[in-house]
């Protein structure tokens, strides 16, 4: 799979870049926090790293640095839309580049391979009382899957910890496969046709 070449290949040098920053500036404070912002949501506070997104107070969300608006106009799109592939999105999360078509439509490739859902979970789902709220059931469908989670086999075989990277994109990819079809049958199954 692309995104597991791709992230494989950088991550030496991303857990070089945290060993080097956690041993050059561990010690130093990024930041006061005080009850009243806790208690207020958390605003202003810096409390997480991440690479991946953060709200600019001028510009909003940024995806890898991008605006949405970049990130629109960046991303390949299939022949005569206006709308980027959403798996050139999830490749730009995951990897931190813009992909190529055909790097965006083999993510969409693989999420078509793993978007069967296992009927258990349509199970599970049917047999919940028909005034559940639709996240209560989509969040009943996810775990629900936790019977196919490689990382959780993984986990039981007692994998390293720098492996779990591995079954967890494995999970993520199949997760996010399936939620469509997911989220479309509990649609139906609340609101009918």
């Amino acid at each position: 799979m692309i995104l597991n070449e791709k992230i494989s290949a950088q991550l030496p040098a991303w857990r070089e870049r945290v060993k080097n920053l956690v041993k050059d500036s561990g010690d130093k404070v990024i930041d006061q926090v005080n009850i009243g912002q806790v208690y207020g949501g958390m605003r202003d506070i810096k409390s997480m790293v991440s690479d991946i997104s953060y709200v600019d107070p001028g510009t909003g969300i940024k995806f890898r640095g991008l605006s949405i608006p970049e990130v629109l106009e960046k991303l390949p799109k299939p022949d005569g839309a206006v709308i980027p592939y959403v798996g050139g999105l999830f490749y730009l999360l995951m990897v931190g580049e813009i992909p190529t078509k055909a790097q965006a439509e083999e993510v969409e490739t693989e999420w078509a391979k793993r978007s069967v859902v296992p009927n258990h979970v349509f199970t599970v789902l049917k047999a919940m009382p028909k005034e559940t709220h639709p996240m209560v059931l989509l969040s009943q469908a996810v775990l629900a899957l936790e019977s196919g989670s490689k990382y959780a086999k993984a986990y039981h075989d007692g994998v390293t910890k720098n492996l779990y990277w591995e079954s967890t994109l494995e999970d993520a990819v199949d997760l996010t496969a399936k939620l469509p079809v997911i989220a479309a049958f509990i649609y139906r199954l609340k609101y009918g046709d």
